[in-house]
């Protein structure tokens, strides 16, 4: 690779033509900062300024508060927003949009209704997003960063251009790559064995989400209905712990795993020694 295309201007050039923007990558944590202006509500749901104020015209989405001339919206706002594009990709119309809504609300409790639409919607990464500039890029992983390589490290979501810096969503991966290049380890090859990896962990997720949804809401409701009366708050509450409660086990899951793994190939190792030596003496 070339001097000139290891320089930042010429990484960013590239990065622009090549790299395309992370699913749902967004930066605002809610917890911080619950307030959006209508430009800022959209693109942090990943829509558009016509799209939210179409939704508010046909009753989809609630009104936004009135600052004088400005309308602001909360993460209430964001949160149906995002249930709307989600059912929008499914292949829902507008209108069987409106229709389910309308049944959703019906005799439940306006605020037991968002509050359980926030607690799905707004799941945030725990980690403070840190920020680099392309050479610290450069300095960090040397050879390894290519174009082809920052455009799937994009894909992944671990870096997320703006402007001339970079966002880095997940600090420890990013230190985890660096240590793991460090040693030795390609950084594509990384990235190839961490897409291999969110694939099972995609998996993990769905069917502990699955189990969940089965006994607090399918044993009692039924596959077709919906939470009701005091449910409704009480399944907003406990989603709110299901991501600590996930991460115990999965950690101590995949530290047991780890440990039987690694042993595992020491033995294999030192049996294929132990195998030459006896055939060359």
């Amino acid at each position: 690779m070339s001097s000139s295309r290891k320089t930042p201007a010429a990484l960013l050039r590239s990065l622009r033509q090549q790299a395309f923007r992370p699913a749902g990558g967004t930066s605002a944590d809610l917890e911080k900062r619950q307030e959006f202006t209508i430009d800022e509500l959209a693109r942090e749901a990943g829509s558009t300024v016509r799209n939210v104020r179409a939704y508010q015209d046909r009753g989809l989405l609630p009104p936004p508060e009135k600052r004088g001339r400005t309308g602001i919206y909360s993460d209430v706002h964001l949160a149906r927003l995002k249930i709307i594009g989600a059912l929008l990709e499914r292949g829902y119309t507008l209108n069987n949009i409106r229709d389910l809504l309308s049944a959703w609300e019906e005799g439940r409790d306006l605020n037991d209704i968002l509050g359980l639409e926030v607690a799905v919607t707004s799941w945030r990464n725990p980690q403070v997003p840190s920020y680099v500039d392309y050479q610290d890029l450069i300095d960090d992983f040397g050879e390894d960063i290519t174009p082809e390589v920052m455009t799937k490290a994009v894909s992944l979501g671990y870096i997320v251009p703006e402007g001339m810096r970079l966002r880095v969503p997940y600090p420890r991966v990013y230190n985890a790559g660096k240590e793991l290049v460090e040693a030795g380890v390609p950084l594509d090859a990384v990235l190839t064995h961490v897409r291999l990896v969110r694939h099972e962990v995609d998996k993990l997720a769905e069917r502990f989400i699955g189990m969940i949804i089965q006994h607090l809401v399918d044993d009692k409701y039924g596959e077709n209905s919906l939470p009701q009366g005091e449910d409704v708050a009480t399944l907003a509450e406990f989603i709110t712990r299901i991501r600590p409660l996930a991460e115990a086990v999965v950690n101590d899951e995949l530290g047991r795993v780890l440990e039987k793994s690694i042993n595992k190939v020491l033995v294999d190792r030192l049996e294929n020694v132990l195998a030459h030596l006896e055939k060359h003496h």
